[in-house]
């Protein structure tokens, strides 16, 4: 069987152009980086301004195992599937992280013959985007403990910076480090720390920016410090956010690639849904309405995490509206959910498939809640046996889902095609789409409302630190501010070790911190962190280039 990599090193990609054509995208709307991607013009925008959206299609999932479920493959897979039905699709994903590929996941641009092309190219440094988020808010760092070292006519507090330097890679020595030693000219001593670059704010803001001009002003509004008398200090303060668009003026552009098949896809930004927002850009997913009759985006991780940042911040704050959710399901991670551990869950178990199905059925009935129709995506793997996927789908029927058995990994768009056709048909029914919670309520009511209506949880409670903290930002907060929960994406509930279906249980809150740029409020819960750090035997271990610079072990 042929890998992930060398089936797309197989494959023949169409210039760039040609795909764009195929979507009415004229030469001179694109702005080439090589033959096979290319970003997407703020004239195009401009062009598109008056035509109407096309049927906005969200794919998610049940909580995974630490491998991964195959959302984007699923993705891809119906895509391509439903252009082969002769639909106008255009896709919207997010841009792979560094962290993960070289991390625990490896690749992260689909699979098999669902793939989104070149996928080397999307792995790794694609078109700059990542590196120069980076950079924006590493400026901002600077720019800030230079101040500080230049006189501090603020009177920035160094024990109350907010703001974190960031990287786009695993690495957790530089988790929490002291910064500054060496004496007077090397800045001002104090402890310090480095996030993952799609956690930072800088990478919420580009995904939810429509314009250059929302943009700069969003990058002003960061909270990045507080003065020694307790007032806020703002990026703009200190006068940051200029250069900080500056870097990323090219980064805001949606990037235009390729499907297995040549299908159209659209990839743009990338924060993780677990501790971020876990969505593609805003400006990613209306080009796709405009230029397609149908866009399916994804979400990451599960529902509980991906699905509902995607209704409660990007569709609340961009005026998006759903017209039909794909939740996908596999049989190994319902047996993981069942208590199975990642060694064994190739080896059929019915028992453990009975005790964490229970999984898939909160997923369905969290996604009905937002008055969306609702269709599952059995994604099968190779070691699924009939007795197990027929148990999936008689517990989909029991429960009032629509079902389709999903084999684009294997198949690509032939995989995919009675998948399409329900999607489609889910798309023609009513869509009732509504928040879980409305504005006008507190942090405090907007976090239970998530935690009791999505995660199943009893209440929700506040240490102290966190307790402090919510005060502060209440100070800041509006209350048409979403908010924005950081928890492990393994369980519904805080604890990864809590699988299946909890009960009874709380959800602790660690922390509390307001995005104001971005537009939303932070919670952390659990042991959550924002830099991760590389397994035992990372992905790194088995990626190589040869003497030609053919790479390998991409996945």
């Amino acid at each position: 069987m042929l890998t992930d990599i060398e089936i797309a090193q197989q494959t023949k990609l169409r210039l760039i152009k040609d795909v764009a054509k195929d979507i009415g995208i004229a030469e001179d709307e694109l702005e080439f980086y090589g033959k096979y991607k290319a970003k997407l013009s703020e004239e195009l925008f401009k062009k598109l301004e008056s035509k109407p959206d096309g049927k906005l299609i969200l794919v998610t999932a049940i909580n995974p195992t630490p491998a991964g479920e195959g959302k984007t493959t699923v993705t891809t897979g119906l895509g391509q599937a439903m252009n082969k039905l002769g639909k106008k699709t255009v896709i919207a994903l997010r841009e792979p992280s560094l962290g993960p590929v070289f991390g625990i996941k490896g690749g992260a641009a689909g699979g098999g013959y669902s793939q989104v092309l070149p996928m080397e190219d999307i792995n790794l440094h694609f078109t700059g985007d990542m590196h120069a988020i980076t950079a924006a808010n590493n400026l901002l760092c600077a720019m800030l403990d230079n101040h500080i070292q230049q006189g501090n006519e603020l009177g920035i507090d160094v024990k109350r910076i907010l703001i974190k330097r960031c990287l786009d890679m695993n690495d957790r020595e530089l988790r929490n480090i002291v910064a500054g030693l060496g004496g007077k000219i090397n800045g001002v001593p104090r402890e310090d720390g480095f996030i993952i670059t799609v956690a930072s704010e800088v990478m919420a803001i580009l995904c939810l920016a429509d314009s250059i001009s929302d943009l700069k002003e969003r990058l002003g509004n960061i909270l990045v410090a507080y003065s020694y008398d307790g007032k806020p200090v703002f990026a703009k303060d200190i006068h940051a956010n200029g250069a900080m668009t500056a870097l990323l003026k090219d980064a805001i552009k949606p990037n235009l690639v390729q499907t297995v098949d040549g299908t159209p896809a659209i990839m743009h930004g990338g924060p993780f849904a677990n501790i971020a927002h876990g969505c593609n850009s805003v400006r990613a997913t209306r080009l796709a309405l405009k230029l397609g009759d149908y866009c399916i985006t994804e979400a990451g991780f599960g529902s509980d995490l991906g699905a509902e940042k995607f209704f409660d911040i990007k569709c609340r704050l961009a005026g998006l509206k759903p017209n039909a959710v794909v939740l996908v399901a596999t049989v190994r991670a319902l047996k993981y959910n069942g208590g199975v551990p990642n060694t064994e869950l190739k080896t059929e178990n019915l028992d453990a498939l009975k005790n964490g199905i229970v999984n898939l059925g909160k997923h369905i009935e969290n996604m009905k809640k937002f008055g969306v129709p609702v269709v599952v995506a059995i994604n099968r793997f190779e070691s699924d046996t009939d007795a197990e996927l027929n148990f999936v789908e008689n517990y989909c029927k029991d429960n009032g889902a629509d079902f389709s058995l999903a084999e684009v990994f294997a198949k690509g768009a032939e995989g995919g095609l009675e998948l399409a056709k329900k999607v489609c048909e889910a798309t023609e029914k009513p869509s009732d789409f509504k928040p879980i919670y409305e504005n006008g309520l507190t942090i405090t009511e907007k976090l239970e409302a998530i935690a009791k209506n999505i995660y199943g949880a009893s209440g929700v409670v506040f240490t102290p630190k966190a307790k402090k903290a919510l005060a502060e930002v209440e100070k800041l907060y509006k209350d048409d501010m979403p908010i924005c929960v950081a928890k492990t994406q393994y369980s519904l509930s805080d604890n990864p070790a809590f699988l299946g279906r909890p009960e009874g249980f709380v959800i602790t809150v660690s922390d509390v911190r307001i995005s104001n740029g971005a537009g939303f409020v932070v919670i952390y819960t659990g042991d959550i962190m924002t830099m991760p750090g590389l397994p035992k035997v990372p992905a790194a271990n088995r990626i190589d280039v040869d003497d030609n610079g053919k790479i390998s072990g991409l996945f």
